[in-house]
């Protein structure tokens, strides 16, 4: 579910190979947790519905997303 190997991924849990931030990414996503998460074990104040609501849409999506979500934030502002 991560893209990677049993192999590898008991080398990232032992110390022994490093990752990129693409793999912390799936990591993170096959285990249902952010990123943070598994960095610090500290969880995130983001809604975990908001985060799987996410997942629905692929990585090219994600600008689009975000431009859709500040312009949003923004009209609330403007009506505040």
């Amino acid at each position: 579910m991560a893209y990677i190997s049993p192999k590898f991924l008991y080398e990232i849990e032992v110390g022994k190979k490093g990752f990129s931030a693409e793999t912390l990414f799936y990591i993170a996503q096959a285990l249902s947790v952010n990123c943070e998460y598994i960095l610090t074990g500290n969880k995130s104040e983001i809604n975990s519905d908001l985060l799987n609501q996410l997942n629905f849409f692929d990585k090219s999506n994600m600008n689009l997303i975000s431009e859709i979500l500040m312009l949003v934030y923004k009209m609330k502002q403007q009506t505040s």
